[in-house]
Parts: C-alpha cells; structure tokens; sequence
C-alpha cells in the first residue's frame, strides 16, 4: 500500500508540474501561487500565524516568500486594528490582477488535461479524487467543512444500467457487509424481472448521477402479490462517495412521487435492519416497520423486516 501511494504522489506531482520551478508559466513557484490563492480568498487579509497554519509552512520559509512577494508589489501588511502587535497580510491592486491571471492560465492548462478524457472518465476522475480528500481528512482549523453544494441528477434508465446496478450492488454490499453472491443473485433476479415485463406507466427505474457519474438507483415495482393497488420499493443503492449529498432522499421522493401517479395507494419495502442509513432516509419519506424476523439468505444471518406508506399523505 505504501507504495503504491507513493507511485500515485510520483505521477500526480509530474502530472500537476509541483516539480518546476515555475507554475503554468508563470514566474511563481507552486507555494508562491497557492499563497496568492489563499490571500485572493480572504478579502480582509490574513494574520501570519493563520496564513503559517493554512500552508503549513515553517516560519521562515513563509517569511522569506512574503518578502520577496512584497518587495514585487504583490503583498502588503498592515496593522491589525484588533490587535497592533499582530500584522494582516493582503493582496496589493496588483496583487489581485497577477492572481487573476495565474488563476485563468491554471484553469486553462487543467482545461487541456481533461479534454481528451470522456465525460464519464471525467466523472469518475473526480469521484476518486473526492474519495482521496475524504479519505484522508480535507480540512483545517480554519477551512471546517463546509456543506456539498454538488448538484445530484436523476435520470431515468439507459442501455448499460441494468447491469451497474447488478454489478454494484454485488460489490458494495459484499464489500461493506461480507454478504456473498447469494444477494448479488437476489439483485439479477429482481432486474431480470424488471427488464423482462411490460411497465406501461406502472413501474419505473432511476439512476442518480453527481458531475456526470451514476452513483445511485432505485426502482418502483408492481407488488408480488395480486393486489394491484400496492408498489415496492426496491434496490435502492448510493455509492460511498456520495452519501450525504441527499441521493438516497431525492431517489426514494421520485419513486414515491412515480407510485402516486401510477396509481397506487400504498408503497412497500423489504430491508434488513442493519442498512442504518437506508433505514433513515426511509424514515424521513413516512415509511413505518410492518413487521421483521431473522434471514440467513445473504451466507450469513440478518434481520429482515418490511416497511410501508400509504401514498395520499405525499
């Protein structure tokens, strides 16, 4: 594992040019740009100790940086009007102009990395370089996390789908929860049964996409039983990366809004009680617990219980 993280910092550092002396052409090295970043997006300034924590820079090595970009007009101190022992950093006019420029060239030399790659090579790009930030803790004592403003999309099915949701539910949850290849049959039984009836209006399928990416599905279903009144909920599915953007709420709304149209007058569910995030979001949309007893189907045993919701209240 070491290294293999250490191939990935060997070619993402030459891929990202950390290695120049000079970013994207410009005369500023790559912590001489990112000290720009950091001023141009804190209007009022910033107090050196914070500025050192930001980049996690040694004290005299930012020192020695503030006064070369000083003496080019770049950066200005002034006296904190809080506190005159302490002095705020800023950007200059000037300072602000070279950042706008260094900022576009960035952006454009980044423009010209992507565009050869498919959008969904794209998508997928990002998800692991989110899933990298996540993993690893992005943030500082002065930046907390802020809230994931990423738009999420829901679309209904294409050629391709069928098969992500079989594949993914098999490995996420074989992953995540141990279950065997029993659940991932379970899974291709329940879109074969899908893919091999006539819907018309009476059932539906949605995946849920982030910049271009599938990170989650769910399906409206006729009820096994006879009774033509009652849907079911089923395979509801969001990828890691992207719990807590509200996939999982949007996709349960759109089936619940699909059933009412279709039809319906009340929706159903078959869970297990350990999913606790699924059992949330189930929560929030009005389902209730019908009834639950143990399930040894999945190479190890589960409790298994059944939800429902009348579908007026929407």
């Amino acid at each position: 594992m070491i290294e293999q993280v250490r191939a990935f910092n060997r070619f993402y550092t030459r891929v990202i040019g950390v290695l120049r002396d000079q970013l994207v052409g410009s005369p500023y090295s790559l912590v001489e740009a990112r000290l720009l970043y950091e001023l141009a997006h804190h209007t009022d300034g910033l107090e050196g100790a914070r500025l050192r924590r930001l980049l996690d820079l040694d004290a005299g090595y930012l020192s020695r940086i503030l006064a070369r970009l000083e003496a080019g007009g770049l950066v200005q101190r002034s006296p904190d009007r809080t506190d005159g022992r302490r002095q705020i950093i800023g950007l200059t006019e000037a300072g602000r102009a070279e950042f706008s420029t260094l900022d576009r060239r960035q952006n454009e030399a980044l423009h010209e990395l992507l565009a050869p790659l498919s959008a969904e090579r794209r998508g997928s790009l990002i998800a692991a370089m989110r899933i990298v930030r996540q993993a690893l803790g992005d943030q500082t004592d002065d930046q907390p996390d802020q809230p994931d403003r990423r738009t999420v999309v829901l679309r209904g099915l294409q050629p391709g789908d069928l098969g992500w949701v079989v594949a993914r539910n098999g490995a996420l949850y074989a992953r995540e929860y141990g279950w065997g290849t029993a659940y991932e049959a379970l899974v291709a039984r329940v879109v074969a049964d899908y893919a091999g009836r006539e819907h018309a209006g009476s059932e539906a399928g949605w995946i849920a996409e982030v910049d271009g990416e599938k990170v989650g599905a769910v399906f409206c279903m006729r009820s096994d039983s006879d009774d033509e009144h009652t849907a079911r909920l089923r395979l509801l599915l969001v990828e890691p990366g992207a719990r807590g953007l509200g996939v999982g709420g949007s996709l349960v709304r759109e089936c619940l809004s699909f059933a009412e149209q279709a039809g319906y007058q009340r929706i159903t569910l078959w869970t297990v009680s350990l999913l606790d995030a699924a059992r949330r979001v189930y929560q929030r949309a009005g389902f209730t617990l019908d009834d639950e007893a143990p399930f040894a189907g999945f190479d190890q045993p589960v409790v298994a219980q059944n939800w429902s919701r009348t579908l007026h209240e929407l």
